[in-house]
């Protein structure tokens, strides 16, 4: 899906079996009027959120197309969507199963009753993932040391998820005022560098190297947030695979390395927690079982047992404005003890004693 050469009113054609949420917003932002999809949107195997959201935001919908669509349209030409129908000109091109808002509650509600197989199969591979990774998990080993101080500041780190930009958004006095530690995960890196932040890390994985979309040649993490950020941890896999580490190496950047299986957001959160933040502030990550579901499926153990350990210091982007109410600056202080002061001596006046003053004070002058 060549997600960056989008335009609005474009009509884009996927091949995403059960699109999830964080795929649909992308596509919001395209400014697309419809997505046609090869396979279908949603499949009933668990509850995925990305074609409600599309169809929420006034998006045609046209899935089950078959993959034959990308051999018979080439990209950049003009069509239109009919009826559950692809148009090139006034050619028919592919026909596929048109969802309105009430089909996808219907196949939603199914989906959710197949959620109990999702949570076996969870509850096996929570209890794999602990075996492999007891010594990261528990005790912190293969941690590495940063040249960045952690211990006792706050931690914001940064996915580029579900409202990310609304979540910088709702932190942006509280980083002004507190100066976190800001860790960026892979593209959140480049989320930060767009709201104004510079990164202190950025935790780089797989993600960090692999590219928007067929026929794009640029990685969805920017040469200049990999030059900007203050250091770099590169996550590589279990056995210590490290993808992207030549590309990085050839920036002239010098960056530290971490095995561990899960994802970049999940080592992020570990590292800022060993290393000894105070608070851990999360920006777009998963904050429910439907999104956890809908995106993390195969890391599900991970990032369950991640939150675990550090379930004491983490916050949702979402709740520190109302859990933090800002300094107060010296001029908010200033100005109370000016009034403060101008009600004293409003009070003072209407006494014989003040009266006096007044008189004399006026003769003075």
């Amino acid at each position: 899906m060549l997600l960056r050469r989008l335009q609005p009113g474009d009509i884009a054609v996927v091949d995403h079996l059960d699109l999830d949420r964080s795929t649909a917003e992308a596509l919001l932002q395209r400014e697309v009027t419809a997505v046609v999809n090869a396979s279908p949107f949603i499949s009933g195997r668990y509850p995925n959120l990305g074609p409600q959201v599309l169809s929420e935001a006034g998006v045609l919908l046209v899935d089950n197309v078959g993959p034959e669509v990308f051999a018979r349209v080439k990209d950049g030409v003009f069509g239109r969507v009919l009826d559950g129908t692809l148009y090139v000109g006034d050619q028919p091109v592919v026909t596929g199963n048109p969802l309105s808002d009430d089909d996808i509650s219907t196949m939603m509600r199914a989906a959710r009753g197949s959620l109990s197989t999702q949570l076996q199969s969870f509850a096996h591979n929570t209890t794999e993932y602990l075996r492999r990774e007891q010594g990261l998990l528990l005790h912190g080993m293969g941690v590495p040391r940063l040249s960045t101080k952690i211990y006792g500041r706050p931690v914001v780190v940064v996915v580029e998820g579900f409202d990310y930009r609304d979540d910088l958004k709702r932190l942006k006095r509280f980083i002004r005022e507190q100066d976190p530690v800001l860790i960026g995960v892979d593209s959140g890196a480049d989320a930060l560098l767009a709201a104004g932040h510079r990164p202190h890390v950025l935790v780089a994985g797989q993600n960090a190297f692999a590219h928007a979309g067929a026929g794009s040649h640029a990685p969805l993490v920017s040469e200049r947030a990999f030059r900007e950020s203050g250091e770099v941890v590169l996550h590589g896999d279990e056995s210590g695979r490290l993808i992207g580490a030549d590309r990085v190496e050839k920036l002239g950047v010098r960056a530290k390395h971490i095995a561990a299986a899960g994802s970049s957001e999940d080592v992020a959160l570990i590292v800022a927690d060993v290393r000894g933040a105070s608070l851990i502030i999360t920006v777009g990550t998963h904050a429910t079982l439907d999104e956890f579901l809908d995106r993390h499926r195969s890391g599900l153990a991970s990032t369950f047992l991640t939150r675990l350990r550090v379930g004491h210091k983490l916050v949702d982007a979402k709740g520190v404005p109302q859990l933090y109410a800002g300094r107060v600056s010296p001029l908010q202080i200033m100005l109370v003890l000016l009034a403060g002061l101008l009600a004293v001596v409003a009070a003072v006046s209407t006494t014989p004693v003040g009266q006096d003053w007044l008189d004399s004070i006026s003769a003075q002058f």
